[in-house]
């Protein structure tokens, strides 16, 4: 098997997620696989991805800096986490965290969740 040549690799996801990908995918009009393969690049090189980089060096650096922060709360909660606990954690404080802006959006009514729709809309659309 030479460098270039393509091998498969497959992973299993909550439906839910796979559906999240897939619609951001569409946004970034790349296949799933070029936006999986995408974000893990990403993610391990730190590397800039122009279509999700539109916004401001100014935001960027912000959230660099709470990226940051958060890594630090996390291994001063666990002294020693390797890579894969470590995003585990990151993970389930982002998932915290949208689960906390879903109940606020909701309780404003500015989106609700729409079973026919199957996820989340914005209220002021219908």
């Amino acid at each position: 098997m030479t460098d270039n040549e393509r091998t498969t690799v497959q992973t299993y996801v909550p439906r839910y997620q796979k559906q999240v990908w897939s619609d951001h995918a569409d946004e970034l009009d790349m296949s799933q696989s070029e936006f999986v393969r995408t974000m893990v690049q990403a993610g391990r090189q730190d590397f800039d991805v122009p279509s999700l980089t539109s916004h401001s060096d100014e935001n960027s650096e912000t959230s660099t800096e709470d990226l940051e922060e958060r890594i630090l709360d996390v291994l001063n909660q666990e002294a020693v986490l390797d890579w894969d606990d470590l995003i585990e954690r990151l993970v389930a404080d982002i998932e915290d965290d949208v689960d906390a802006a879903l109940g606020r959006l909701q309780d404003e009514n500015l989106v609700r969740y729409s079973g026919r729709d199957g996820g989340y809309i914005r209220t002021d659309n219908e």
